[in-house]
Order: C-alpha cells, then structure tokens, then sequence
C-alpha cells in the first residue's frame, strides 16, 4: 500500500484558502489510486505541503469531514472514509479548480460527439457560429457503476479539434479546454435549476420518468470574452445537493 499523496495548488488570494485547500485535498481523495493508504498525513504535514497555517488545514479537514469524506480520531490520525466517492455535494464558489474536482471519482463513457447546428437555446452564445462540435458523455459512481450524471458539451469547432475523445473519458472538459488544449479560461457562469426528467434522461440516469433531477449550465469564457464551451448536466435528484458559499468581505 502506498502513501497517499495529495496534489500541489497553486493559491488564489481572492478565495477564501481554506476552500481551496479543501477542495484541492478531496479531488486527491477521489481521485487516489485504488492501493493509496486511507491514513492522511498530519495536519502539520498537510499545511507545510500546501503552505497554509495549521488553524486554515484545520478548517479544510473540517469541511471534509462533514461531507463525510474523512474521519479525524485522537491520538491515532485522520482517515478516509472507505465510501468517500458515494454521494457528496457539489459546491459553487467560482474557482476554475472546483469545478475541476467535482467531477473527479467517478467513470465517464463518451456516448457520441460530432459537429451538429448550434441548438437555438444557445445560439446567443454563439452568435458568430452556424455549427458547434457535441459531446455526449454519462458519468457513474466509480464504485457502484450507477448512472449519476449525464452531460452535453457543445465546444467551438476551431477547440473541438485539439481534443481527443478519450481524453474525457479521464478528465473533465474544463481541465481538456484548459490544460490539454490551452485555452487561458477567464470565468465560467454557472445555472442550476430543478427539472423533471425527460424521457432519454430517465433512461440514461435509471430513474423514473418525470422524477427530480438538478439541471446545471455552465458557460465557459475565454480571456477574450468569448464563449468556447457550454455544459448542460443532468444529475439524479436522489444523488446530490448543490451548496453556495457567499464570503462576507
């Protein structure tokens, strides 16, 4: 078994450090290698590794621990729960690298993409474009294999053709557009409404027809103010909460 290993962060000082390191520190948690320790390094440890103080790698590992994903116990060190990839909340406070680690612990199938007219729902996002490329991906619980999400991706023509499908079968398509293709992401908007599923939801997610599902948007900007991707994902109702975080300054 070897250590566990979390990632290195790169702070911004414009979000709150606790979060970042917390968010930082669950997506290395979800995304651990099957034979990685569940035992975590100490506080000390972690807070040199991320260069924060103790009191912040305090209230990182306490946020964590109340999504469930790790144990703290006295004297004998902080754990990862053995379920930490089953039903954890999504939270939206505007960092790029959240977004990113939503989405990680978790099996991606892509189930088709190819270029398709822009939809008319998306065309004010599009205004200079006839066509966009569409990505069909479905997520499910890297445990279980249950359905959890599905996702459409519509993506500049001129961007879809550095990406490689396969590609997001392993990340998702903010770190593709970002680290992969190099797109320098400027803001992403993000929309989440309740709806009831459709008919080809229902299929996908195996959940009844007309039941309550989580509608997310997400418009992608570049440094030049232009959109290069649109995300609309369905998540199961019974599977996941959204929580908002507003910082008082």
């Amino acid at each position: 078994m070897t250590a566990f290993a979390p990632d290195s962060l790169v702070l911004n000082r414009k979000l709150p450090l606790w979060y970042q390191v917390s968010q930082s520190l669950r997506a290395s948690i979800l995304g651990r290698t099957p034979d990685a320790s569940l035992r975590l390094p100490t506080e000390e440890q972690l807070a040199a590794h991320y260069g924060v103080s103790v009191l912040t790698m305090r209230q990182a590992l306490k946020e964590l621990e109340e999504e469930g994903l790790i144990s703290r116990h006295r004297r004998r060190g902080t754990f990862i729960e053995p379920g930490a990839r089953r039903s954890t909340p999504r939270r939206l406070l505007g960092s790029i690298d959240a977004i990113v680690a939503q989405q990680s612990g978790e099996l991606t199938t892509v189930l088709g993409h190819g270029a398709a007219p822009v939809p008319g729902e998306l065309a004010e996002h599009f205004p200079d474009l006839t066509e966009i490329v569409a990505y069909r991906r479905l997520r499910r619980d890297g445990e279980t294999g249950e359905p959890t999400n599905w996702a459409e991706n519509a993506v500049r023509p001129e961007l879809a053709a550095a990406i490689d499908p396969a590609d997001l079968e392993r990340w998702p398509m903010t770190k593709v557009l970002r680290d992969v293709v190099g797109v320098r992401i400027s803001r992403i908007t993000d929309t989440v409404e309740a709806r009831l599923a459709d008919p080809e939801t229902a299929a996908l997610l195996q959940v009844p027809l007309l039941s309550p599902i989580l509608h997310y948007t997400g418009v992608t900007y570049d440094e030049d103010g232009r959109v290069v991707d649109v995300a609309r994902i369905r998540y199961r109702g019974d599977r996941f909460s959204f929580t908002v975080t507003v910082e008082a300054h």
